[in-house]
């Protein structure tokens, strides 16, 4: 069986469906807090098993010997560790013959607050002796082209990256690379760094969408502290605004730039620049 936790969400929803282009539906499993968020997918022939990292029991049986999971990581900043430990130690009692994990960009020496969980995921799986690929994921060019109206409203947008580039990839680039990894072979115990075939600056952004819109943008560069409090007054949490403006920062510095294209490789296509990508948003509203 493949099996895919928090399949559910934005990127294994792309994973999955990729998947069912790939194997026999009776050969995929979901694992999910809500089922009924998959209930497509059982009507369709895919497993769907009922899942809550922070109730370990539940992943009793969820993994048969044999079979090759993917473990998204979860979405709860700071409790992401003790969560996937319940599903490594399942994984690692069920006899699993493959745990890729969805990673972040250089997670073994990146400064980004984000990517300490992720490194303790790491050599927490490692510690376990299961046969693993870590999916080290780029930043999303959806954190950007999910976010137009206000920049547009606005005609701003503000950060703490100053010219720092970004090597951004879609959700769906990433999923097709998970599926990649696991439907094929020779990629244990290997580590990816995915990110775009090309990268781009903030302001080089912002000057695309103006372009592109027909709208004047600019973009405001702040410290790290300013930037986490514009995002609080306009109702991020402070947690997560703290969280984002630490990316930005890491960002400057060239923490979510890479030029290996190992993912173009990975999925045999280059990736989708970051114009089209601001096109197509732009298209859809």
């Amino acid at each position: 069986m493949f099996v895919v936790t928090g399949a559910s969400g934005k990127l294994g929803q792309f994973v999955v469906e990729g998947l069912l282009k790939k194997v026999p539906a009776d050969q995929v499993a979901v694992a999910v807090r809500n089922p009924d968020k998959a209930k497509a997918w059982a009507a369709r022939g895919v497993q769907v098993r009922k899942v809550d990292y922070d109730h370990p029991e539940t992943l009793n049986g969820v993994f048969s010997k044999g079979d090759t999971v993917l473990l998204i990581s979860a979405n709860e900043v700071g409790k992401r560790f003790p969560q996937h430990s319940a599903v490594i130690e399942a994984a690692k009692k069920a006899g699993v013959k493959l745990l890729a994990y969805t990673s972040i960009l250089f997670a073994d020496k990146s400064g980004l607050s984000l990517a300490g969980e992720h490194k303790a995921t790491e050599e927490a799986i490692r510690a376990s002796g299961i046969p693993y690929v870590f999916l080290r994921n780029g930043w999303y060019v959806e954190n950007y082209t999910e976010h137009l109206a206000p920049a547009l409203q606005y005609g701003v947008v503000q950060g703490s990256a100053k010219g720092g580039r970004v090597a951004a990839a879609t959700r769906e680039e990433y999923a097709d690379a998970a599926v990649a990894v696991l439907t094929g072979t020779g990629h244990e115990n290997q580590v990816y760094e995915l990110a775009g075939d090309a990268s781009f600056s903030l302001p080089e952004y912002v000057a695309e969408l103006s372009r592109q819109s027909g709208k004047p943008v600019k973009y405001v560069d702040l410290p790290v502290a300013e930037f986490s409090a514009a995002l609080q007054g306009v109702g991020v949490p402070k947690p997560f605004a703290d969280t984002l403006a630490d990316a930005d920062a890491g960002l400057s510095r060239g923490e979510l730039n890479d030029s290996s294209r190992t993912l173009s490789r990975l999925i045999g296509r280059p990736t989708v620049p970051f114009g089209n990508a601001i096109g197509a948003a732009l298209k859809q509203g």
